[in-house]
């Protein structure tokens, strides 16, 4: 694949992924607001380009145990405030709910924090989470919420992800007293 045709696929990607869980993870915009990844997005065509941009992700799958991110950021280096968070929470509210055993588009995440990944009862997960080996510590919730394709590549959460570090843990902060 060519810069080009891998730079519209990528496009594609964070065009179709934002638009399906809350707008690409930053809840400051508003619905009318243009970004270049849904400008660029409908000169995409060519719709056979767009299916290699997954393998790189998957070669760079963390194992279940690392949580590094891709920006460097630590859990550790931030305080979380759960009241933020659930703010936060109003992004990912399309998809999932806290209440127990109600799953929607996403699982339950009710007790998430400690629960191991793919194992909400009622919820048919992807294979790839089912298979990750995954535990929702904070840590790993925090380097997941950053982008969750890299961390479980086949996912089926089309979200692009939380980039503000400090948003990521007001929301683990309130996600943590959802039990």
């Amino acid at each position: 694949m060519n810069r080009t045709s891998s730079f519209i696929a990528s496009a594609l990607f964070v065009a179709v992924s934002a638009t399906a869980c809350g707008g690409g993870g930053d809840s400051s915009k508003s619905e009318g607001t243009t970004t270049a990844a849904n400008t660029t997005a409908p000169a995409a065509t060519n719709t056979a380009a767009a299916a290699p941009a997954a393998t790189p992700a998957a070669a760079a799958a963390p194992a279940a145990a690392d949580t590094a991110t891709v920006s460097g950021a630590k859990l550790a280096d931030f305080t979380g405030d759960a009241s933020k968070g659930e703010a936060v929470f109003i992004q990912c509210k399309t998809c999932h709910v806290t209440d127990a055993g109600v799953n929607r588009i996403g699982p339950s995440l009710h007790a998430i924090v400690g629960r191991h990944s793919g194992v909400e009862p009622g919820y048919a997960y992807s294979a790839a989470n089912k298979n990750s080996g995954i535990t929702w510590t904070p840590e790993k919730l925090f380097q997941y919420l950053e982008n969750p394709q890299r961390v479980v590549p086949g996912t089926k959460m089309a979200f692009a992800g939380i980039q503000d570090p400090q948003k990521r843990a007001d929301l683990i902060a309130w996600l943590a007293t959802q039990k």
